[in-house]
């Protein structure tokens, strides 16, 4: 833990698109920035980063004028849409090479930003992570509500190790940041990748708002895409699942064989024209399923032996020094 008595601290939020949520999104911040300086529980050195992950908008724009206004407000702009997930790591990256703690967040200030506070406290107290765990989720859609619960169990049943009901909101030390970065896996899933980090951690509970400008990221199609993402990055049980349900197949199969040679023997035969398109059918579907799941595992394999950076970071505003063409992979 950092002898400093003042920690300095590290706002990262991943922006695309939401120059519709930054004016209030900054002003929240800087006020929460504010009010922790004043009462001593941070550095005056604190930073809030945004990272524009190849926003088609004004966002970058809007992030160059607040930085040039206060600099509090500092940004990171990638050479192109990554992700959520790598341009939280990029901001991650950039941070702790100056913060004692990193707070991740996303931009439109749904999670609770009081809730530093007892995040800052827990960290005072000797903890290297503090996951922000939604207390409810009353607000949510009731379509929502119930995928993100058996989300989360389906990832507990393949051994997968995530805090139920945490998303991106938590602090890191400057060592959990170091630690989460040695991670080198191009498929990126951070829920799941955090805690394996290890070090002492724990979590804060806070009520999750409604987003107040703009539209969600997350339509239904890029959260199932998330969700396979982060079952296929953390566990290789569905291979094992396929290969026991092969195997429950062929024994099902060697079963209806030897029926199929006891009735031919008690003259039992009957036409089954059904059953065989039927059992075709089935089969198929099985096979195309299986083959698609170990595909994305194949591909997933491909991406991580190509060695590709995540990221490439393009510019960064930082105390009015901007550097350029920094790699996101040594």
């Amino acid at each position: 833990m950092n002898d400093r008595k003042d920690p300095i601290l590290y706002i990262v939020i991943p922006c695309y698109n939401e120059q519709e949520v930054l004016p209030e999104t900054s002003k929240r911040l800087r006020e929460k920035v504010q009010t922790l300086r004043q009462n001593g529980k941070i550095d005056a050195d604190s930073r809030i980063l945004f990272v524009n992950d190849g926003s088609k908008d004004a966002t970058w724009e809007m992030v160059q004028k607040l930085h040039e206004e206060n600099p509090v407000f500092s940004g990171v702009n990638l050479s192109r849409n990554r992700g959520h997930q790598n341009a939280l790591l990029a901001g991650i990256e950039v941070a702790s090479e100056h913060a004692d703690m990193i707070v991740s967040m996303d931009a439109d200030l749904q999670d609770d930003v009081d809730a530093m506070d007892r995040m800052i406290d827990a960290y005072e107290a000797g903890n290297d992570i503090v996951y922000g765990v939604r207390s409810s989720r009353q607000k949510d859609t009731f379509f929502k509500r119930n995928t993100a619960q058996l989300f989360y169990r389906l990832l507990h049943f393949l051994g997968a190790e995530v805090v139920y009901n945490h998303a991106d909101y938590r602090l890191l030390s400057r060592r959990a940041a170091k630690g989460l970065l040695s991670f080198e896996e191009v498929n990126l899933f951070l829920r799941g990748i955090v805690p394996m980090v290890g070090y002492k951690s724990t979590t804060v509970t806070y009520e999750r708002g409604e987003r107040f400008a703009g539209e969600s990221k997350y339509p239904l199609g890029k959260m199932v895409a998330f969700a396979l993402e982060g079952v296929t990055s953390l566990s290789v049980k569905p291979i094992r699942m396929i290969t026991m349900g092969g195997l429950f197949v062929c024994l099902v199969s060697l079963g209806m064989l030897i029926k199929a040679f006891v009735d031919y023997a008690n003259g039992n035969v009957e036409p089954g024209w059904t059953s065989v398109i039927i059992s075709i059918w089935v089969l198929g579907g099985l096979q195309l399923f299986a083959i698609g799941i170990i595909g994305e595992y194949i591909g997933k394999t491909y991406m991580e032996t190509k060695r590709r950076p995540r990221y490439l970071i393009e510019s960064v505003l930082l105390d009015a020094v901007e550097q350029e063409d920094t790699p996101g992979r040594e």
